[in-house]
């Protein structure tokens, strides 16, 4: 038993290092991550470039229509000082300028905001009135913006990498080298050295992010984000290669169940949705407290929905601790059942085999 796993281990180790090789002479591979670098740098340093339309601001009352008049700012009217706040909840606008009931400012007006002071705002006015926060936070919402980008992006860009496994073997199929592949070493030790293999290549991808994002983010005027951003970039780390391992199991299949490059796309579909799924998700649904809350539990999305909650300071660390622990139980119970898929199906030939047939396949490990 003790010669078959050492026989195991090594057999990995060398699918493992043959598969780092290949990948790392392949102009794709180096291509891949200029795109993720350009892109960080294009997220941190764009908006600050070129910067968006006028920031919209409400106005209560003559007087603060007055003082915004050449302010170069959009001005709404607003009713009443609660109109104005609702439209400051609403984010229809940046802030509001209401008046001073309280007689605290020496102009007799206030400033209304959500999240954090509005440097535009208040740069416009001669004199800073008082600022009220509706739902002040330690982390403004551009810099929470900006951090959801990023998380989601790598996420993005890496989840899809997965999808090299899928070619690698499709094409080890086509050529038939996977037939002289399993008469030397198990099959599982080949699906275990391609996830191993590729889990490395993303671990030293992300290295190069971490190491790269600082610099992108001093460039684009946003030095003071490191400190907030380092404790949830810690937890992303674990949770990306967690995921990486998760998907590149299904990724794995995805490949053995056809033969032909051209017949790929009609595998991959489910593996591919569990990774825009989860990005357009987040993107798009990050100020939904309560489904955040639940991506964050979810195996197939808490890879980037808990380090963004962390980020923000909406969950605890033992939250993410027991999702990191479900994360990493579903990769070893999926990579199982990948591997028996895989045994079954990866010297199938011909066109595209159903899963049922591939799980009753013969065992070839």
């Amino acid at each position: 038993m003790a010669d078959g796993n050492r026989g195991f281990v090594a057999a990995t180790r060398l699918v493992a290092e043959r598969e780092v090789r290949t990948f790392l002479r392949a102009k794709g591979f180096w291509i891949g991550l200029a795109v993720v670098v350009v892109g960080l740098f294009a997220l941190s340093v764009l908006p600050s470039v070129l910067g968006g339309g006028p920031t919209k601001v409400a106005a209560v009352g003559a007087k603060a229509a007055a003082v915004l008049a050449d302010s170069g700012l959009e001005v709404r009217a607003a009713d009443d000082v609660d109109a104005a706040r609702e439209l400051v909840r609403s984010e229809e606008v940046v802030a509001a300028v209401v008046p001073d009931d309280a007689g605290q400012s020496a102009t007799g007006l206030r400033v209304v905001a959500l999240n954090d002071p509005p440097v535009d705002v208040l740069a416009s006015l001669r004199t800073a009135p008082p600022v009220d926060l509706l739902d002040p936070s330690a982390v403004s919402q551009g810099q929470r913006q900006l951090a959801i980008m990023v998380f989601a992006l790598v996420f993005l860009l890496f989840g899809m990498s997965g999808s090299a496994i899928a070619q690698s073997t499709v094409t080890e199929k086509q050529t038939r080298i996977v037939e002289i592949l399993v008469s030397t070493i198990p099959v599982r030790a080949l699906l275990a050295g391609k996830i191993a293999g590729h889990t490395l290549l993303t671990l030293g991808q992300v290295v190069v992010v971490a190491v790269v994002g600082p610099v992108a983010l001093s460039l684009g005027g946003h030095a003071e984000l490191l400190h907030l951003v380092a404790p949830a970039l810690g937890w992303f780390v674990p949770f990306m290669v967690l995921g990486f391992v998760l998907l590149a199991g299904m990724w794995a299949v995805a490949g053995s169940l056809v033969s032909r490059q051209e017949d790929l796309g009609s595998s991959m579909g489910l593996v591919m949705l569990l990774v825009f799924g989860p990005y357009f998700a987040v993107m798009f649904q990050s100020d939904n407290a309560g489904l955040m809350t639940v991506l964050s539990h979810v195996p197939f999305s808490a890879a980037i929905a808990m380090p963004v909650r962390m980020f923000a300071g909406q969950a605890q660390a033992w939250e993410a601790v027991v999702s990191l622990g479900v994360l990493a139980a579903t990769a070893v119970v999926v990579v199982l059942l990948a591997s028996r898929l895989y045994a079954g199906s990866v010297m199938h030939t011909g066109g595209k085999m159903a899963l049922a047939k591939a799980w009753a396949g013969r065992d070839q490990a």
